[in-house]
């Protein structure tokens, strides 16, 4: 998801885009044309969830086919997937059989079946991982540990398997909710040209910037070190306008979305705007989720937890700004996470406490939402979604 989770590697790699909700790749990408794909849904496993399941998807019609579940795996939360297209990883956010009770799993992958096949699995070194990328040359993998409140980089094998540990950094700090008493590192994103990783701290009201030495994986702080947001905010997730000058972050806390102007060059954040991501009115208890930016960078969406809905922002053609469209209901409970599919045409949200994924059609022109008709139940807990494209 485009700056955000989509990226295309040429060269050496194959060339393969992948979309969803495990990246934070900040490599802008065309929409894609219609094909075929592989849906990766990762789930918590606490119910009736096993691991790993995935669908194959044509991007031309809409249309969903299970394909059960393909790897089991416990409290596989979030997914990112290998540039080339060969390997698949995912945050345990609870493993019992590891220390910390988080760990990093590696898999490959038969295209043709969509079966994964175990690689190895490290420890995360932190309480309940909750999400990871893969940097675009696809050496190294990083981790955000939500309860340890750190990050951590790790070296990659050619074979896919999860080598040696390069790094592991502890965030410092809190803020002003409850919630707030400790640092709780949220997600990691990369930026565009692959030299720092960007990590959105809930607790901390800060979105730390690290710089990726691109030989050994090692992170050390930027200069600035971070963005930092409102008291309170809670910061989330983040994406990037598909230009690169501009980055939204989403507060869990306070239900807002901070436009901030980005210089690639220094990783300097400015804050432009706060916007909420809540109807006019609401007052019920709720909480944001996850963040998607088109990839023509018209239009921003954010997910509302308890107001269960998608809100959806038309993007300011100069400033880049957010101005509300609508508040699309997600036809479920908890939209932990949702993704607009390779085509740009679709947009699947993963609703964890009502066990179902709704698709809506995009209407590329006005930004809103149409559910389709479609809705995938086969899956509980669904906690997000990637795409490997296979035709």
């Amino acid at each position: 998801m485009l700056l955000d989770r989509r990226f295309v590697v040429a060269g050496a790699l194959a060339a393969v885009a992948f979309y969803g909700c495990g990246g934070g790749e900040t490599v802008e990408a065309p929409v894609e044309p219609a094909g075929t794909h592989i849906a990766y849904v990762g789930t918590y496993t606490r119910g009736d969830a096993q691991g790993i399941y995935a669908y194959r998807f044509d991007a031309g019609s809409g249309s969903m086919s299970p394909l059960g579940l393909v790897a089991a795996s416990p409290n596989p939360s979030f997914l990112a997937l290998h540039p080339n297209g060969e390997f698949l990883y995912a945050v345990n956010e609870g493993d019992p059989d590891s220390p910390s009770e988080g760990s990093l799993s590696a898999f490959s992958i038969n295209k043709e079946t969509g079966q994964l096949t175990f690689l190895n699995k490290v420890d995360s070194m932190g309480g309940s991982p909750c999400h990871l990328v893969v940097d675009q040359t696809g050496k190294f993998v990083f981790v955000a540990n939500y309860g340890g409140g750190s990050v951590g980089s790790w070296r990659l094998q050619p074979d896919g398997s999860i080598g040696e540990r390069a790094s592991l950094i502890q965030h410092q700090g809190s803020s002003i909710n409850e919630r707030q008493s400790a640092p709780h590192a949220h997600e990691v994103v990369i930026s565009k040209d692959n030299s720092r990783l960007l990590v959105p701290d809930l607790g901390m009201d800060k979105v730390m910037v690290y710089q990726i030495n691109a030989e050994t994986g090692e992170l050390t702080a930027n200069d600035p070190p971070a963005a930092i947001l409102t008291p309170g905010t809670g910061p989330r997730h983040m994406e990037f306008h598909p230009g690169g000058m501009q980055a939204y972050v989403i507060g869990e806390i306070n239900s807002t979305i901070t436009t901030f102007d980005f210089d690639p060059a220094t990783a300097a954040f400015t804050s432009k705007q706060v916007v909420s991501t809540l109807p006019e009115g609401f007052t019920g208890n709720t909480s944001t989720a996850e963040i998607e930016v088109s990839a023509d960078g018209k239009f921003v969406y954010g997910s509302n937890r308890g107001n269960d809905t998608i809100a959806v922002f038309a993007v300011d053609p100069e400033a880049k700004t957010l101005t509300p469209v609508e508040y699309a209901p997600i036809q479920g409970q908890t939209p932990r996470n949702f993704v607009i599919d390779p085509s740009g045409a679709y947009v699947f949200s993963e609703n964890q406490n009502t066990n179902n994924i709704v698709q809506f059609a995009r209407d590329a022109a006005t930004g809103k939402l149409t559910p389709t008709g479609q809705v995938l139940s086969e899956v509980a807990s669904p906690v997000c979604m990637v795409f490997l494209p296979i035709s």
